[in-house]
Parts: C-alpha cells; sequence; structure tokens
C-alpha cells in the first residue's frame, strides 16, 4: 500500500510517497475502504505544518475527506457490507491507498454521484451547513455576504444559503471566481483585493458590499456575513452587516484578525464561532440530522461540490500547493485509485 506521508514539520515538498505499507485491517466497528478519492481542505496544509490545533504523531498521511468501496468488515459492524460506496471523514490518513475507519464516520454515497464529489463534500457542506442554519440560523428572505465565495467552504455556503432561501452575495479576489461563485447560484458578486493592506482599499470594500446588499434587497444592508478569511478582510466586511446582523467567524486563510468591538455595540450584532469538529463530536445525532438534509439535497440535486482541480495520486503535494496559494477554486480533489 502506498501514503503520502508526512516525516517532518513543513510544507507540502516535504511529504513522502511512502511504499509498502502493511494493509490496514478492520477492528471491531470499523470498515477498511478502498480510497478512490481525497479532497484536500486547509487543515491538511496546516497540519504537516504543525500549526493545526490537532497534531497526529509522525508519520502520518494528510486527508480528512475521502470516497472510495468498502473492502473488509470488522465485528459489530451492521448497514455496510464490503463493495459499498462511501464517503467518509478521518482525523488524517486520507492521502493513502487503503483506510481502516469506524463504519459509524461512513455514509452512503448516493447513485449518480461520482467518487470526487462524494469525498468533496462532507467538511465543507457540513460547516457552511452547521454556520448557516445552527449558528447564524439563516432565514428565508435574508441576505447573506460570503467572502471566499470560490474556495471550498465558500462556494458551499453559496450553494447551501440558496437552498435555504437566502439571498446571496458572493464576494471574491478576481472576476474570475467571482464569474464561478455567480454560475453557482450567487445573486449578486463583489470583487475585492487579493491583498487589502490600503486603508482606502478597505473603506471602498464595505461600500461594495453595502451597494450589493442595496441592489437586492429593500433592507440594503447584510443579515448574515459567512467569513472562512479573516486578516484585513474581516473590519471592513463587518462593517456592512446590519441590524443585529450574525458574523460567522469560519476561518483565518487571510490571517487572524482584531475586530474593534464597539461595531458589535452600534449594530447589536452577534460574533459567531464555527468549530464544526468539535460540534460533531459534542453532538453527533444532531450533526447526523443536518447530514441528512445535505445528502437529501446532495442526492436532489440542490447542491453539488464543484471540483476545481482533479490530481492523481503521484501529484498529491501540488494540491496541497495550491491551496497554500490560495489558487484553490472549489474544492482540490486527488484521485487516488
Amino acid at each position: 500500500m502506498r501514503a503520502w506521508r508526512s516525516h517532518q514539520t513543513g510544507g507540502p515538498d516535504t511529504l513522502v510517497l511512502d511504499m509498502d505499507l502493511a494493509p490496514p485491517v478492520a477492528g471491531p466497528g470499523q470498515v477498511v475502504v478502498a480510497v478512490s478519492a481525497t479532497a484536500l481542505n486547509y487543515p491538511d496544509l496546516l497540519v504537516i505544518q504543525d500549526l493545526y490545533q490537532a497534531r497526529p504523531p509522525r508519520p502520518f498521511a494528510p486527508g480528512l475527506e475521502i470516497a472510495g468501496r468498502v473492502t473488509a468488515v470488522g465485528d459489530g459492524v451492521q448497514g455496510l457490507a464490503a463493495g459499498d460506496r462511501v464517503i467518509g471523514v478521518v482525523p488524517h490518513g486520507g492521502l493513502s491507498e487503503q483506510l481502516a475507519i469506524p463504519a459509524s464516520d461512513c455514509l452512503p454515497l448516493p447513485e449518480g454521484v461520482d467518487d470526487a464529489a462524494g469525498a468533496a463534500l462532507r467538511l465543507t457542506y457540513g460547516t457552511s451547513h452547521y454556520a448557516l442554519r445552527d449558528r447564524a440560523k439563516l432565514a428565508a428572505g435574508e441576505t447573506l455576504v460570503v467572502l471566499g465565495a470560490a474556495g471550498g467552504v465558500g462556494l458551499a455556503a453559496v450553494q447551501l444559503g440558496k437552498a435555504m432561501g437566502a439571498t446571496v452575495i458572493a464576494a471574491a479576489s478576481s472576476p474570475e471566481k467571482a464569474a464561478i461563485a455567480k454560475d453557482n447560484g450567487a445573486d449578486a458578486v463583489v470583487v475585492y483585493p487579493a491583498r487589502l493592506d490600503d486603508p482606502a482599499a478597505a473603506k471602498a470594500l464595505t461600500a461594495d458590499i453595502r451597494a450589493a446588499c442595496q441592489a437586492v434587497s429593500s433592507k440594503g444592508e447584510a443579515d448574515v456575513i459567512y467569513d472562512p478569511m479573516g486578516g484585513a478582510y474581516a473590519e471592513p466586511a463587518f462593517r456592512a452587516l446590519g441590524w443585529r446582523g450574525r458574523y460567522l467567524v469560519v476561518g483565518f486563510t487571510a490571517g487572524i484578525p482584531k475586530l474593534p468591538l464597539n461595531l458589535t455595540l452600534l449594530k447589536d450584532a452577534a460574533v459567531l464561532g464555527v468549530f464544526y469538529g468539535e460540534f460533531t463530536r459534542r453532538d453527533p445525532a444532531l450533526n447526523q440530522t443536518y447530514l441528512r438534509e445535505i445528502m437529501g439535497w446532495l442526492a436532489d440535486g440542490t447542491i453539488r461540490p464543484h471540483i476545481g482541480l482533479r490530481l492523481p495520486f503521484d501529484r498529491a503535494p501540488e494540491g496541497l500547493t495550491a491551496l497554500g496559494a490560495r489558487q484553490a477554486v472549489g474544492k482540490i480533489v486527488v484521485e487516488v485509485g
């Protein structure tokens, strides 16, 4: 068995393609999955640099989201059998040809959905769904602004916001990325600079978001802002939030921001953290309820992961490099087998 593994702290160039590894065995409650596709996420880049909150012992393979076919079933497993197509989320290990994972962490992959789309579903759509449905309690008719709207979680938020009946404004760093968000259902788009170092540009971003809100809604302000970026983009976006708006803190691809708290008082606004992984551990039953809604929308075509880049297994580190350079549009998927 082969796996891309991290033996030392560093970037994607430090990963090693280890050969002839012992194949996994299904323990009690586990299944072995022959991995066909692994979706890459920003935490995969952070974890190999020791910058993520979870630090698995080395050597380990990054990769959180997988799709594949069950090849073996451990004692006590019910509802899954050899040959079933499944998707799963794992703490690490996805960039391996085979993986043993708890059967409870697997979901059947609907017919008509390819493995790459299945692999790209659970974390991005799970995170965005939890953020919008649970934390923000997004309601039909409200205005949602999505920053980083062409990335994996961003495009998921655009699609899910539309599925929940919201008016969606997609903000992205280029006209090309904005056009992709528009193609995925956004009602309006805002293009912001790839770097936001100039105070005048920051002020212009606030104005652009407000103008987009006024163009699509009589209220003229955002009810919810979904922010997976942070950095210099957070404050200008927050300033476009309306009375009692909700600001979702999803990630920090542009850095950890500092937000003037007087703005929260003036708007009577809520800043809401989104820690999807911890939520799934603390309330697995509610997470399953949310996943059923997501899977239903996937099955009927309401949502569909956008795969911006597919790479063969031998080129997997290139996908992590693209993530680090913020070149990803939608999801990057490594086709393993």
